[in-house]
């Protein structure tokens, strides 16, 4: 009988391990079938949304077709369409009517942009936004005499850089642009892609600041795709992270991570400088002043030398062309007199409309994105007297015009503050 009953109870036990066991293996199953299904996912949305901002085939195909119809030219074009030389690389694009890739033209690395969609003709009106028209490459028409369309030219930067601006000289530099093939005449497949280009902020800063070193050359164009040279280090400064792996990351641990990985404080000295000269090109300049409206770190790289390059030019417009819209903005607050990250002006509350004059001028705002990235690993020596210069900095209010002097003074005291401290390093 006690054999009966040890027999029963081991019989239990085993049902009761295999019972446990079962599931066990069940619960592993159901776990691992879920993180199969949310990974399957997450690739699944991330995939498509990749599919969606990366139409780089589309950008080409629609670009030479136009070309080979012979309704755009340009200094890319052949490249691009016939010879193969032109490639699209990876994709950097944030919006898909935006088009960014890494490229290589022969033996030289490039940026390639391209716009997408019904967004071409990039004025800037009321919402300060891309015009959106129907027609691709409309102006100018045929019939257009070279005396017409330098007029045509004429009148639209007078709009944007306003009349204190060397209109004539500028208008000889955007011809000599539109020329892709250097035979002194311009045809009328490179005025149309030269009108296109026009209208976007980036080509034009990049014409008005040619020969200067904070901005990629422009290496070419065909229609509105424009060819920039690459910038080996971007963003400012941080990590850049695999697009999968992105979402995921907290934006406190991001926070931290992007103070971890930046230059030596020499280094992110000479990168400083760069910007601060940036600021210099570009407020009253001999083409008049622009205003930098986005100072986030993804706006700006540098190279192995640790010189400045501003990456992204999009949100860089011309103050006369800011003004004017935002007389044009209705407003409840100054909240809704912003455009891009960093640009704002006042609200009049008894006309409900923006003010015209920018809040802060490009030496506060850039001095702002600067203040951590310069503090953190700064020499002790130096520390106090950097950290209140940076914040008198800040402190600059109203449009730079009215204060010339006291901004002329910030500007060359925190260069030189920064060069004294590297100059007699091989950063320098």
């Amino acid at each position: 009988m006690a054999r009966g009953l040890f027999s029963r109870a081991w019989m239990t036990k085993s049902y009761h391990f295999q019972a446990r066991l079962s599931y066990v293996r069940v619960k592993y199953l159901f776990l691992t079938w879920l993180a199969v299904f949310v990974g399957s996912w997450v690739v699944y949305v991330q995939y498509s949304s990749y599919t969606e901002l990366c139409r780089g085939r589309e950008c080409q195909r629609t670009i030479c077709d136009k070309y080979r119809k012979g309704v755009i030219d340009g200094s890319a074009c052949s490249s691009l369409c016939e010879k193969g030389s032109l490639y699209f690389g990876r994709c950097l694009s944030s919006k898909p009517n935006n088009q960014v890739y890494t490229g290589s033209w022969g033996d030289v690395d490039g940026v390639i942009k391209c716009q997408l969609g019904d967004v071409v003709h990039y004025e800037l009106g009321e919402e300060l936004e891309p015009r959106k028209e129907t027609v691709l490459f409309d102006k100018p028409t045929r019939g257009t005499s070279v005396e017409k369309f330098k007029e045509m030219v004429s009148s639209h930067l007078k709009a944007k850089v306003g009349e204190q601006a060397n209109l004539a000289g500028l208008v000889t530099l955007i011809l000599s642009f539109a020329d892709s093939n250097r035979d002194g005449h311009v045809s009328l497949a490179e005025a149309k892609s030269a009108w296109a280009l026009l209208q976007l902020n980036e080509v034009l800063l990049a014409v008005v600041l040619q020969g200067r070193e904070h901005t990629p050359k422009l290496l070419g164009f065909c229609g509105d795709l424009y060819v920039v040279e690459r910038v080996p280090y971007t963003p400012l400064y941080g990590l850049s992270l695999p697009w999968l792996l992105e979402p995921w990351v907290p934006t406190g641990l991001r926070r931290r991570l992007d103070q971890w990985f930046t230059p030596s404080w020499p280094r992110k000295a000479k990168i400083a400088i760069g910007l601060l000269e940036l600021v210099e090109d570009v407020f009253h300049g001999p083409f008049g002043s622009f205003l930098v409206c986005d100072m986030r770190a993804g706006s700006f790289g540098y190279t192995e030398r640790y010189d400045l390059r501003l990456v992204d030019g999009r949100r860089v417009v011309p103050e006369e062309a800011f003004r004017r819209a935002m007389h044009l903005r209705r407003c409840h607050d100054d909240d809704d007199c912003a455009y891009g990250a960093d640009c704002r002006a006042a609200c009049n509350p008894t006309e409900q409309r923006c003010m015209g004059q920018v809040s802060q001028p490009n030496l506060a705002r850039a001095c702002g994105a600067l203040k951590d990235y310069l503090l953190r690993g700064v020499p002790a020596l130096v520390q106090e007297e950097l950290e209140k210069q940076l914040y008198a900095c800040m402190a600059l209010q109203g449009s730079a015009e009215h204060m010339e002097m006291e901004h002329a003074l910030i500007l060359n005291n925190l260069k030189t503050l920064l060069w004294k401290q590297i100059s007699h390093t091989k950063d320098s």
